[in-house]
């Protein structure tokens, strides 16, 4: 998995690629996340477009990065599933808990409202 970061118009976008497994990749993740909250950056969107495949521990990063995210005061947002990627979040219904959109600019707007 390989994260990069960007920022559109006061969020910031973590955009994951290739398999997302958890384990030790999912520190870069982690370590992305609680420099955001450091420099009180709490509107985080990440985009899924390039996952290719997310097991159970990829989904856990995802929820302990949004559970660290709310603690703080922040959310976290994602956009671009994949078909794929979106099965595994209504199968395990996880999509009732995190707020996905269709692009990155939806996401970034979501912001603004």
């Amino acid at each position: 998995m390989k994260v990069k970061t960007s920022e559109k118009y006061g969020a910031l976008v973590i955009e994951l690629k290739g398999n997302v497994m958890g384990g030790p990749e999912a520190q870069e993740f982690h370590d992305v996340l609680h420099k955001a909250i450091e420099n009180l950056k709490m509107n985080i969107i990440v985009n899924l477009a390039d996952v290719k495949f997310m097991n159970s521990s990829g989904l856990g990063m995802l929820i302990s990065g949004f559970t660290s995210l709310k603690n703080s005061g922040g959310n976290m947002k994602l956009a671009n599933a994949t078909e794929k990627i979106n099965s595994l979040l209504v199968i395990t219904k996880l999509i009732t808990i995190f707020e996905h959109y269709n692009s990155v600019d939806e996401a970034v707007n979501s912001y603004k409202n």
